[in-house]
């Protein structure tokens, strides 16, 4: 990964950190795009592929151990670097737990933050490339082919739509874990509106009947929550 190509999410509410933090980083080669808040930061994540997040802790509508997790929940692999004015170890835990690869506390140095930049990039290239090249998934009974298109259970094979296969490779990715109803529309549907909402209901439906074939597996609604893919033992 080059930094010529690296797209960064920066989430900070301070403006004038913020804008020298981007200027800083597209200098050296990042493209950036600037959230003013953890609200604006989901938006904007969830309209484009990044390769980095830099998150600041406090911010006003979403903090940003609240964003992290949002972001986990679609990209398990995508470094992510907090930024914050604060240093007890019971934020440090916290910021870890929401998913951080690295934690930085402020004022520091634009050295530092760039190392700590390279750092996790580097480290984060060889599980990016086992994850994008991940087509395949177990299922309970069930062989997920995301390059094909295919569900297999014994001798039925399905062959899904788009959608489906994105709907059903986002439930995948977080098995046993609950995904968020608004959080999903906005990553496949990229719009959380009544249609759209209605739409991903129809696909959920047709997924189920896919998966009735394995009584050990199931996608069971999470009231006002989300949905969670059921795979037991």
């Amino acid at each position: 990964m080059s930094t010529e190509k690296a797209k960064v999410l920066l989430a900070e509410d301070d403006a004038n950190l913020g804008a020298l933090l981007q200027e800083y980083l597209e200098a050296k080669g990042y493209s950036v795009k600037l959230a003013r808040n953890g609200k604006e930061g989901y938006d904007l994540f969830c309209k484009q592929e990044y390769d980095l997040c830099l998150l600041d802790v406090m911010m006003p509508m979403k903090d940003g151990f609240t964003l992290a997790k949002e972001i986990r929940l679609s990209n398990k692999q995508i470094p992510i670097i907090f930024l914050t004015a604060k240093s007890m170890k019971e934020d440090t835990i916290e910021g870890f737990n929401a998913g951080a690869d690295d934690y930085i506390t402020k004022p520091f140095s634009m050295e530092e933050l760039m190392l700590r930049i390279q750092a996790v990039l580097r480290r984060s290239m060889k599980a990016q490339v086992i994850e994008n090249d991940t087509a395949e998934f177990t299922i309970g009974r069930y062989i997920f082919n995301t390059e094909r298109q295919s569900l297999v259970c014994d001798d039925h094979i399905m062959k899904l739509t788009t959608k489906e296969v994105q709907l059903l490779r986002l439930l995948v990715l977080n098995k046993n874990e609950v995904v968020d109803r608004a959080f999903t529309l906005k990553t496949i549907w990229h719009d959380d509106n009544y249609f759209n909402s209605r739409s991903m209901d129809v696909y959920i439906t047709k997924l189920r009947k896919y998966l009735k074939h394995d009584p050990k597996v199931e996608i069971v609604n999470v009231h006002g929550k989300g949905f969670k893919l059921l795979v037991n033992s």
